[in-house]
């Protein structure tokens, strides 16, 4: 074997790291190396501490760059959401949810509720925390999810984008039925429940309940397909409360007409 240089060892490394596309392991092995030495670590140990940055780092741009696809709305957080205001019921059924084993269960999550339930705000949280456990998560405003299957279909490149979505464990739809649809646009959401079942999970918000679902699908027959999928494995989250943007508005305008309470000096 050619003895090299330290300097040309550190050439080498550096060059043999960059082409195995190993940056984190590049920019820290010579700090590790002094700690190794310094430590009196086995070969074995210093390998593992160069291998657990790399991994640790490419777990940390994964979960970014999946973060950045998803289209959630990331100022809607679990941090952000006040569960204090969820019956006990729900709130155990948002702690299972948060251990993510409904993905694999291929689960459907429907949250039901007046606006200003929350229910939005509370599947983005849950789907945010799923990406940090490191499943890929899609949101959707159902209304432009709609615009972009109907382009699909009419440039026959449906079937391509159903199976782009397949690579989502989770799909949030929000507000279906928030905005009346022609019966071909229905039909190609109808397409893509259907081609979800039991194959990906599909988190959906709606201010409609079921009975009124007939006008989302336009005729009994597919509405009542439709909710046979959705709700034949699924958790079922009814958020009947109130406005959290009204008791917050409420809040505010109490707070500007409360009368002072500090007194001028004597």
């Amino acid at each position: 074997m050619k003895t090299l240089t330290t300097a040309q060892l550190d050439r080498a490394l550096r060059a043999g790291l960059k082409e195995l596309r190993l940056p984190s392991m590049r920019d820290g092995y010579r700090d590790r190396a002094d700690l190794a030495r310094r430590e009196s670590l086995s070969f074995e140990r210093f390998l593992w501490e160069l291998v657990e940055t790399e991994v640790h780092t490419r777990r940390n741009n994964r979960i970014q760059r999946w973060l950045r696809e998803s289209g959630l709305p990331l100022e809607k957080t679990m941090d952000t959401f006040d569960r204090g205001r969820l019956p006990v019921r729900i709130d155990h059924h948002v702690s299972v949810l948060l251990e993510g084993g409904f993905l694999d269960r291929k689960e459907n999550v429907l949250a039901f509720g007046p606006p200003g339930s929350g229910k939005t705000h509370l599947l983005c949280a849950l789907g945010r925390e799923l990406i940090f456990q490191h499943r890929r998560v899609k949101f959707y405003r159902c209304g432009m999810l709609v615009q972009q299957l109907l382009a699909a279909k009419r440039d026959l490149r449906l079937p391509q984008m159903l199976k782009r979505l397949r690579r989502y464990e989770a799909l949030i739809l929000d507000d279906i039925g928030y905005v009346q649809h022609s019966r071909e646009e229905m039909e190609v959401l109808f397409h893509l429940l259907a081609e979800r079942y039991e194959r990906g999970s599909i988190l959906i918000t709606s201010n409609l309940a079921f009975s009124h679902w007939e006008s989302i699908f336009k005729d009994p027959m597919t509405t009542a397909a439709a909710i046979d999928r959705i709700v034949h494995h699924s958790v079922i989250l009814e958020l009947n409360l109130p406005s959290y943007r009204l008791e917050a508005s409420r809040q505010r305008q109490q707070a500007q007409h409360k009368p002072s309470t500090n007194t001028a000096a004597p």
